[in-house]
């Protein structure tokens, strides 16, 4: 108020009538997001806008390309993965999001969100099976307790007393700690 901040005239809405206005829109924000990415090309914060600014325009091909793109400058940012799977599941792409997961867990083993993204997916989608190799294959890396909890609170789930016991054997010989007992 000091400075006469509040009097600067605001931006007006822009409503757009017609095809020919959207697709010049849309040129436009593209031209502004690639001219940003020119100048800041590390700037992750930047490619997840532009790939979610795609994908709410229901241009997924050209989000996933934004996504890849990002990938090749940085594939070790856990946030572009996360946004990159999330923006797949919302908008129902299943596979898609299952190759991002697969991807991610792949590259990178020790991040347990990703595995218990990628499984809660699946149980989500009632792939029981899937999640559950999911889960066998997160215990090959020998993750910490909270991994082997969710893995037989799942099995509580589906209703398998008999392999939820299997598994806190196994946990428990994995990990003989106090906490596993």
């Amino acid at each position: 108020r000091e400075r006469g901040l509040d009097d600067a005239p605001k931006v007006p809405k822009q409503f757009i009538t017609d095809r020919e206005e959207l697709s010049q829109y849309q040129q436009t924000k593209r031209k502004d997001f690639e001219d940003q990415l020119r100048r800041q090309r590390q700037h992750i914060g930047i490619w997840c806008k532009y790939a979610l600014w795609e994908a709410s325009q229901k241009e997924f091909e050209r989000a996933r390309s934004v996504f890849e793109r990002a990938l090749d400058v940085d594939y070790r940012n856990q946030t572009l993965w996360l946004k990159y799977a999330e923006m797949e599941m919302k908008n129902k792409f299943i596979n898609h999001a299952r190759n991002v997961w697969d991807r991610a867990v792949t590259l990178h083993p020790r991040v347990d969100s990703f595995w218990f993204k990628y499984s809660y997916m699946e149980e989500m989608v009632s792939a029981v099976e899937n999640a559950r190799l999911i889960f066998e294959r997160w215990m090959k890396w020998e993750p910490d307790d909270l991994a082997w909890a969710a893995f037989i609170k799942f099995e509580m789930r589906q209703n398998q007393i008999e392999r939820a016991r299997d598994l806190y054997d196994r946990y428990v010989s994995h990990l003989p700690t106090a906490r596993a007992y």
